[in-house]
């Protein structure tokens, strides 16, 4: 199989609570795998490491109320962990690293949602990321009430009233057009097979087609 660079590339999987993100990330780590013949990790965020994961259980721990500005800088300090113990190591030895979430999250949710500034916000992101940026972001859309409906217990920010979700959501859709040339949006409402499918084709623009045998 040959590639573009030895540098291993950064795949994030974004959108609204209940989008599927779990899932299509969970298949673009086999599926890639199989098609690059490199390596490919998964992680996700708030967490994705030991320390980031015990900040992830304060972030959205319902039971231990939060403001706004603490949990904004919880999940950046979060990032910062991830990136350094996990994702640019990676990156670096050429493994291909699939996020469930990362920096559009924080623009997302902590400013369009939260009402941060958003300017602010990506100066905070490249500081936490270290500069790093996705190869490819999948913005998996769907209507906000359908996300809700389908996740069973909520955290605590799940757990936002619905104006709050909408914001988000409206958040995604206007970063990825904005920033369309590393970001495709898939109708997650479609049937499964269908995203899964779009998910990994909009992945080929990353690698050059392997080759058959002779």
């Amino acid at each position: 199989m040959e590639t573009l660079e030895r540098r291993g590339r950064l795949i994030t999987i974004e959108g609204v609570e209940g989008a599927g993100k779990t899932t299509v990330a969970a298949f673009l780590r086999d599926s890639l795998a199989k098609e690059t013949g490199r390596e490919v990790i998964l992680t996700a965020e708030p967490g994705g490491e030991p320390v980031a994961n015990r900040i992830r259980k304060i972030v959205l721990d319902s039971s231990a109320p939060i403001s706004s500005k603490t949990e904004l800088f919880l999940i950046l300090a979060s990032r910062a962990q991830l990136v350094s113990a996990v994702i640019q190591p990676a990156l670096e030895n050429g493994t291909w690293v699939i996020s469930d979430r990362f920096t559009d999250s924080t623009l997302a949710y902590q400013g369009f949602g939260r009402g941060f500034d958003v300017k602010w916000l990506r100066g905070l992101n490249d500081f936490a990321a270290g500069g790093l940026r996705p190869d490819l972001t999948i913005l998996l859309d769907v209507p906000v009430e359908v996300g809700l409906a389908r996740q069973g217990i909520r955290d605590r920010i799940g757990g936002e009233a619905l104006a709050f979700h909408q914001k988000v959501r409206e958040g995604f859709l206007a970063i990825a057009s904005e920033e369309s040339e590393r970001t495709v949006v898939l109708d997650a409402t479609s049937e499964l097979a269908e995203v899964l499918n779009r998910a990994l084709s909009a992945c080929g623009r990353l690698f050059t087609p392997r080759r058959a045998n002779p």
